[in-house]
């Protein structure tokens, strides 16, 4: 898979949340209603948009998204971000290199 994969992928899982009914097991209602009441909150969707909030950075900042976009897609969140790979940021598409490297050896 590559960019363009993972691109056409979000966007896909995107439009489908539009309309996202999220149904909670017993131990995830217990725990939303112990937090909405603890820190006061009238809507308890806040509390779930803060959750995924919390999930997404903790899963960056351990690169845990990095691993499993790397494995699935062959990119990372950087790559992602930016729209390009990094071999296509450096130029290193531009100029393939060969894979034998003895061939360069006695080159000047």
């Amino acid at each position: 898979m590559s960019l363009d994969d993972l691109t056409d992928a979000v966007d896909a899982e995107y439009a489908d949340l539009r309309d996202l009914d999220v149904s909670l097991d017993e131990e995830s209602r217990t725990e939303l209603a112990l937090l909405a009441a603890a820190l006061d909150t009238e809507d308890p969707s806040d509390l779930v948009q803060r959750a995924v909030h919390l999930l997404f950075q903790s899963t960056v900042d351990t690169g845990k998204l990095d691993f499993h976009l790397r494995s699935r897609y062959d990119v990372t969140y950087d790559e992602y971000l930016s729209g390009m790979t990094y071999e296509e940021m450096t130029g290193g598409a531009a100029f393939p290199q060969p894979d034998d490297e003895d061939q360069r050896r006695y080159q000047f």
